[in-house]
């Protein structure tokens, strides 16, 4: 029997995967240390904040999907990796978001929604007694809508849903027939600013959403990063 099954023998065992999407255009430059940090820093102050509860993770996985504009150059637009088990693929995990540059963007609006589209559709954990599918947003900037700004680039991400509603049902809702969200799972968490489509149009119709207002230039308060710790740490 392996040493992890002897651990936890006789007690729940929880899994949690977490993808981080983060915003990685120009504007994002002042903050992006404090959001590469908080990133780096997340699975130690989870699990501290697990063991004050008197409950342990089996298994932790992080996933990074970094995003840029594929409207303003199609081929840098998203960085990512696969989910990476921590603390084993630390090493690689911080290897990855250390070289994060925040660099482009072009207009206003950036590709958030194919990035939380790429999210949605990740390998999620099936297995263990209690899960947890945690995606958490980072960003200071509206969305452009699904498949218009370069869309028509050979990167453009197959399968991108049609429209913000088509993302809505694969995230998974009452009457939702295409949901690949697991209801009891899922949790979304949103550091994104007071505008579409982050605000109403996700922020207030999604269920199990949480949204922090950001702001240009302006990074993540440490009392914010814990209170999406705590969230997380509480729902398990």
């Amino acid at each position: 029997m392996s040493t992890d099954i002897e651990k936890y023998r006789g007690n729940l065992r929880y899994a949690v995967d977490i993808v981080m999407c983060i915003d990685i255009t120009g504007s994002m430059n002042p903050v992006l240390d404090a959001v590469k940090d908080s990133a780096l820093r997340f699975h130690q102050r989870l699990h501290g904040m697990m063991a004050a509860k008197g409950k342990e993770i089996s298994q932790l996985r992080l996933r990074i999907v970094a995003f840029r504009d594929f409207g303003d150059n199609p081929d840098d637009a998203v960085e990512q990796t696969g989910f990476l088990r921590l603390p084993e693929q630390s090493a690689e995990f911080e290897r990855f978001v250390r070289g994060l540059r925040a660099i482009g963007g072009g207009d206003y609006p950036e590709s958030g929604l194919e990035a939380l589209a790429l999210a949605v559709d990740s390998p999620w954990e099936r297995g263990l007694d209690r899960r947890r599918h945690v995606i958490v947003v980072f960003t200071d900037a509206p969305a452009h809508p699904l498949r218009t700004a370069g869309a028509t680039a050979q990167t453009y991400p197959p399968n991108m849903p049609a429209d913000l509603d088509e993302l809505h049902e694969r995230w998974g809702y009452a009457r939702s027939q295409m949901a690949v969200m697991e209801q009891s799972a899922k949790r979304l968490v949103l550091f994104a600013p007071e505008e579409e489509p982050w605000k109403e149009a996700i922020g207030e119709e999604w269920d199990l959403t949480l949204h922090f207002p950001s702001k240009a230039g302006e990074g993540l308060e440490e009392f914010e990063m814990d209170e999406i710790i705590e969230t997380i740490a509480n729902s398990l």
